[in-house]
């Protein structure tokens, strides 16, 4: 048999069982007990978690201590219980524990002991688990609400015997599955919450059923499909709330059927089709909310008939055509929200009718022609939002001539003249964005003092005029760009007073003078923009006080003098721009202490001297643009260090030396490189950084005056160490009997020993073991029975008649085995002997400076900076011999 098969003959007899404990319950009704319920009852309580349970104090049996044990008090019985109620016949009819705190599952609550339970209000506690259904038994139920628990699982089908449920709320849980298609079932169900759970699938056509329906609570679940026709059955129904699932497909006109209904919300979906007209038929809606679907076509004018209509909310759809004028005959209306739309034409002149509007959004369309002076009528006007459309002419002139507008858009359009004298007399403002349009008049006269206002916006129109100090008298104003105007004279001092501000733009005018010092009182300012005018002097010190700040643009104006090194202590910053400036000296290192930064640019300046090495320690920087400066010496090798890094600009400079290897450089494009001292790299227009047999003229000049330098150097060593010596103990160590058969040693080990073991090591100094040839010897690599490698530089022996001569040499040779520097190759020890003498050094791995730079893949590897490490190097531990 296929599973399938199974499982519905599974499901049949579980009902016909059902059913038959079903009329049983009802017969056992009659004879149940007050001691069998109150059994029930204690039991679930003890199922549940004991710190949970202090609602339930008062369920105990208390027997009566003057008679006999089977007599019982009578305050024992269930009835007196809190929570709850019973009958005339003493047994329970309701449970009422709501938002009593309770943890638990409800699979040990014996419903079939409680058989004329009707009303049960267990919802805000914390049960979980599934429903139990042995529910399904209690057919007397009328209300049953298990809503705000943790209930998870499926709604179990067998909820249909609930015949006489009238409410079943089981909202707020973590139900899963499909709707069962037996709720159809449940013919005197009034109320039916399923919403904020996991529901999936469609709805069932089944629901259609339940006639006597009111309300129907779907919403924040995963429902799909399309809304089933026969809902417009529910001739019931006064709430209707789906939104937020992923419903598709039209909403059926048989919905206009619906006389009764009030709130109609099916927004956030993926609706599509247009908008029936027969919502028109819908003469008691008050609240039709659409918005967030993909809807087309036009708005019925038959909408203009919802007399009742207070919340018209279609925003976000894909609506076309003209606002309908009929919806001036709305004057319920309080909220009209028709934004992000394709609606064109001009705006119906009948929505000045609107009188208790208090929200009007028309944004994000491509509406056009004069905004209608009428919208200056609507006395109760809150909100106005008609930006990004098409509006031409002039701001309705009485606008907020009742004090009541608070938030006001009108950017991106293309209206013309002056700021209406009743907005700027409109104390109750909090949001204001009139910018990118073409609005004109002297900005210091034509907005006032606002006490309420949080954020303003008039960056690109014509207003001209000087900064007024207004702005400083708007206690709550967080926000204030007055970009791209024809702002003339100085920033006011009293600036300093808005130390609530947290975004200053007032780039691209025309303002002159120094940066006032009362700019560091701004300490909530997270971005200021003051570039593209001509502003001059000194960048004041008091911008490091400014410790909140994340974006900072200083470009384009006239500053001059270095870069303040306090600029190190804006931690926050992530955006810093100074270019097209007179800043002069270096690349302050304290710039290099900004974590958070990751777009830097100082070009066209007057910048010097090299970059930091210490750059490397921005490891958020992702764009550094230097570029047009005097920057010289070689780019940092620590700029290899930076992962984030992707797009760099050095052109302009007096920059030389290699490109490091660093994705941002190798992957510039030449336009971003070029115009320096000396670049090299693998980049196509640079010439490539080439060493060893096949260096160039240019790189002769450089290698070998630091191969001189570098033998020049270590010939002065060993000089002036013999001749230090030779002053200060000439008659030191004396040796006696060099020319007899005996090794004479100066070594950490025993000499003797360690000659023999060299000699054996070697197998007399073979050739194979030979590592290198010098001037004054042959160099032999031995491993001793230590483990030790040592490197042993054959000598030719001391003679008899040159030991006088020589012991201050043997005096300086003790004198360098004690010597201890990082860059100077320790020495073990020198043994002499009748036929040669040796010279014992640690051994180093990677060979001599010559052998390297004589091969191409070691001379690439030893770059520039290596190199200078190198000389470096030399000339400190010449100083260690000196001092």
């Amino acid at each position: 048999m296929p599973m399938s098969s199974l499982k519905k003959v599974v499901y049949l007899v579980s009902l016909v069982v059902l059913a038959m404990l079903h009329s049983s319950f009802n017969a056992a009704s009659l004879f149940v007990t007050e001691e069998t319920e109150a059994d029930a009852l204690l039991n679930w309580k003890a199922s549940l978690q004991n710190e949970t349970q202090s609602h339930l104090t008062s369920w105990t049996l208390l027997h009566n201590a003057t008679n006999s044990s089977s007599n019982q008090n009578t305050s024992s019985i269930p009835c007196s219980w809190s929570g709850i109620t019973c009958n005339q016949a003493g047994s329970v009819i309701s449970l009422d524990l709501t938002n009593s705190d309770l943890k638990g599952t409800l699979q040990e609550f014996s419903f079939l002991s409680l058989p004329n339970l009707a009303y049960v209000y267990l919802s805000r506690n914390e049960l979980f688990g599934t429903i139990p259904i042995e529910i399904s038994g209690l057919s007397k139920l009328i209300y049953l609400d298990l809503s705000f628990y943790k209930l998870s699982g499926e709604i179990p089908p067998q909820i249909r015997l609930l015949t006489n449920l009238e409410v079943l709320r089981l909202g707020e849980n973590r139900l899963n599955g499909s709707i069962p298609p037996d709720i159809g079932h449940l013919k005197s169900l009034v109320y039916l919450s399923l919403h904020a759970n996991d529901l999936h699938s469609c709805i069932p056509n089944s629901l259609g059923n339940l006639s006597n329906l009111a309300y129907l609570y779907l919403r924040n679940n995963q429902l799909s499909c399309s809304i089933p026709s026969e809902i417009g059955n529910l001739s019931n129904l006064i709430d209707v709330d789906m939104k937020n699932n992923s419903l598709t497909g039209p909403i059926p006109s048989s919905i206009g059927n619906l006389e009764q209904l009030t709130w109609l919300y099916i927004y956030q979906n993926q609706i599509s089709g247009s908008i029936p007209p027969e919502i028109g038929n819908l003469k008691s809606l008050n609240s039709l909310r659409l918005q967030t679907n993909n809807l087309s076509g036009p708005i019925p004018s038959s909408l203009g008939a919802l007399s009742n209509l207070t919340f018209l909310h279609l925003f976000n759809n894909q609506l076309s055509g003209t606002i309908p004028k009929e919806l001036g005959n709305l004057k319920s209306m309080t909220s009209l929200q028709l934004g992000s739309n394709h609606l064109n034409g001009t705006v119906p002149v009948s929505l000045g009718n609107l009188s208790h509007l208090e929200l009007l959004f028309l944004r994000d369309n491509q509406l056009s022609g004069p905004i209608p002076q009428e919208i200056g009528n609507l006395m109760k006007l809150v909100v106005l939002q008609l930006d990004t459309n098409h509006f031409t002419g002039l701001l309705p002139q009485n606008l907020c001539q009742s004090g009541s507008l608070r938030n006001f858009t009108a950017y991106d359009n293309h209206l013309i003249g002056q700021i209406p004298k009743t907005l700027r007399n409109c104390a109750s403002l909090t949001r204001v964005r009139i910018e990118r349009n073409q609005l004109f008049g002297n900005i210091s006269e034509d907005f006032g003092a606002y006490s309420k206002l949080k954020f303003m916006d008039l960056s690109y129109n014509k207003f001209y005029g000087e900064i007024s100090h207004n702005w400083s008298r708007c206690p709550q104003l967080t926000a204030l760009r007055i970009a791209g105007n024809n702002i003339t004279g100085g920033i006011p001092l009293v600036i300093g007073d808005s130390i609530q501000l947290q975004l200053l733009d007032l780039s691209f005018n025309k303002l002159v003078g120094e940066l006032p010092k009362e700019f560091g009182k701004l300490t909530s300012l997270l971005e200021l923009m003051l570039n593209g005018n001509q502003l001059s002097g000194d960048i004041p010190l008091e911008l490091g006080l400014l410790t909140n700040l994340e974006y900072l643009d200083l470009s384009n104006n006239k500053f001059t003098n270095p870069i303040p090194k306090n600029v190190g202590t804006l931690l926050k910053l992530n955006y810093l721009n100074m270019s097209n400036n007179k800043l002069s000296q270096g690349i302050p290192v304290e710039l290099c202490n900004l974590p958070h930064l990751s777009q830097l640019d100082l070009s066209y300046n007057l910048l010097e001297r090299e970059i930091p090495s210490q750059i490397h320690k921005l490891q958020s920087l992702e764009v550094l643009n230097v570029s047009h400066n005097k920057l010289s010496g070689f780019i940092p090798i620590a700029f290899e260090k930076m992962r984030g890094l992707s797009d760099v600009d050095i052109s302009f400079n007096e920059l030389e030396g290699p490109l490091p290897n660093s994705k941002a450089f190798q992957n510039a494009p030449i336009e971003a490189l070029r115009h320096n001292k000396g670049l090299c790299g693998n980049v196509t227009g640079l010439q490539p950084c080439v060493v060893g047999k096949h260096i160039s003229k240019k790189e002769h000049k450089i290698i070998f005056p630091l191969l001189g330098a570098l033998s020049l150097v270590l010939l002065f060593l060993i000089i002036f160490i013999v001749l230090q010596r030779k002053r200060r103990d000439p008659q030191k160590n004396r040796v006696n009997g060099m020319g007899r058969e005996e090794v004479f040693t100066i070594s950490y080990f025993d000499g003797r020993m360690m000659f023999q073991e060299i000699i054996d090591t070697t197998e007399g100094f073979d050739a194979k073991f030979c590592i290198g040839k010098g001037g004054n010897g042959i160099v032999y690599k031995a491993k001793l029975k230590s483990g030790v490698i040592v490197a042993v530089k054959k000598l030719r022996s001391l003679c008899d008649g040159e030991i006088a001569q020589q012991k201050e040499f043997l005096n300086e040779i003790r004198a360098l085995t004690e010597i201890r520097h990082r860059n100077i190759v320790k020495l073990h020890g020198f043994c002499s002997h009748s036929q040669f003498s040796i010279l014992i050094y640690e051994y180093l791995e990677r060979g001599s400076l010559a052998a390297i730079l004589s091969d191409d893949g070691g001379a690439k590897e030893l770059d520039w900076s290596k190199r200078v490490n190198i000389i470096k190097g030399t000339y400190q531990a010449k100083m260690f011999c000196w001092i």
